[in-house]
């Protein structure tokens, strides 16, 4: 995932507090940088999210972590960043 500082904040992603204030977050860089993002629709948003999932072992296993079995609130601001600009 190439935004940094959304990137960072992926990790500390812990609850669904700190979920809902990424999502607040990744809503206001659409505002602001939508020239940015690869996906900036509805529809594309969902189809790269569909994708990424399907492939989101390769990521995890980039990172040297196992991919998780059940998600964390961490995996779902993974997710929603990665759709941002998957292909």
């Amino acid at each position: 995932m190439c935004d940094e500082g959304l990137g960072q904040q992926t990790a500390n992603v812990k609850s669904k507090e700190d979920l809902a204030r990424f999502v607040a977050a990744l809503r206001k860089d659409l505002q602001t940088n939508s020239d940015e993002w690869e996906n900036p629709t509805l529809e594309q948003f969902l189809e790269a999210m569909e994708a990424w999932i399907d492939s989101m072992d390769g990521f995890y296993k980039n990172l040297g972590r196992q991919c998780p079995d059940t998600p964390t609130w961490q995996t779902f601001a993974d997710i929603l960043l990665a759709s941002k600009i998957y292909e």
